[in-house]
């Protein structure tokens, strides 16, 4: 991969509340982890920015059932279930993406949400050159797809993993959906043995 080359690792949402045992647990979340930890050695050994987006919500957020939304409480801020999931060992260089930390924001696009003292991730993805996003994580038909779509209207290529996501699939089919609207749109679907032939910084 050629230092110029714009591409970064977003990795969505792999929280304790989204995986197996969590409040909001999607099937098989947890299967994601060993794909998206390899990539992220991968991409920090390459000198390519890493992203890990979380949802971070207030307690009294409009998206919970309790207070008129749609979801059970989930992700709350400070707790258990909000926190990343320590065995993805993300490196140290890894930026946080922090979304739906307002009472009135789903937090469903990790491109509106903010990186710490950077601004929005688009803000920080246009700053640093960045035109190509490796998408894997938590879940296909939600989290995954709404990023990988306002990346695509922002002008950044994705290449979605389909090894290293998974869908909560509401509705029988969801996740299935969800991969032909992200392709439709633009995104290249792909598996994770793909991108580890990324050529070394040059």
């Amino acid at each position: 991969m050629r230092e110029d080359s714009g591409d970064a690792l977003l990795i969505v949402d792999v929280q304790h509340d989204f995986c197996p045992g969590g409040a909001l647990a999607v099937p098989e979340g947890d299967q994601v982890i060993p794909v998206l930890r390899r990539l992220a050695e991968r991409f920090d050994a390459l000198g390519r920015p890493v992203y890990a987006s979380r949802d971070w919500h207030p307690p009294d957020s409009t998206h919970f059932e309790v207070n008129g939304g749609v979801w059970p409480v989930h992700c709350v801020q400070g707790t258990d279930g909000a926190r990343l999931r320590g065995d993805l060992r993300l490196p140290g260089s890894a930026m946080i993406v922090t979304k739906g930390h307002r009472r009135n924001d789903e937090g469903y696009s990790a491109i509106v949400g903010e990186v710490g003292g950077r601004g929005t991730l688009l803000e920080d993805l246009q700053a640093r050159g960045i035109d190509h996003l490796v998408v894997g994580g938590l879940a296909t038909d939600y989290c995954v797809k709404h990023s990988v779509l306002d990346a695509l209207r922002n002008g950044i290529a994705v290449t979605v993993l389909t090894d290293a996501i998974r869908a909560v699939d509401v509705a029988a089919g969801d996740g299935a959906r969800a991969l032909d609207e992200m392709s439709a749109a633009g995104a290249e679907l792909a598996t994770s043995d793909t991108i580890s032939g990324v050529r070394e910084t040059s």
